[in-house]
């Protein structure tokens, strides 16, 4: 089994209080689920945690990293951030940051799906 996929699997494990919890492979990488919502990416063996506006600051603070690659000759970097190496070492660590990661994505899932108002063209 390829190294990824032992982290992912370790990862999961982690994560087993998360009722449907299941990962899928993305871009050399994987991405985490709670049923649908996506919040958490694995690539090279680094958990990454979806942040926004008010979990960022929590983020920078311990100087975490968001994640970045290489795309068309620039380098995007998303949401998503290092997770704090004690998730690794402390289950409620785990639970703390797990859960701002998935308040940060279903905030950013609920914006997504608001239907913006028709202008009257007339």
């Amino acid at each position: 089994m390829p190294r990824d996929n032992e982290f992912v699997s370790y990862v999961l494990d982690q994560m087993a209080f998360l009722h449907g919890l299941h990962a899928r492979a993305m871009f050399g990488g994987h991405g985490l689920y709670q049923d649908e919502v996506f919040f958490a990416i694995i690539v090279d063996d680094m958990l990454y945690l979806k942040a926004n506006d008010a979990t960022r600051a929590d983020f920078e603070a311990k100087g975490l990293s968001p994640f970045s690659y290489a795309a068309r000759g620039k380098t995007m970097t998303m949401q998503y951030y290092e997770a704090p190496a004690e998730v690794f070492e402390d289950a409620d660590a785990m639970r703390l940051w797990t859960n701002k990661a998935l308040q940060a994505a279903l905030m950013s899932k609920a914006r997504k799906s608001k239907v913006k108002p028709i202008s009257d063209a007339s």
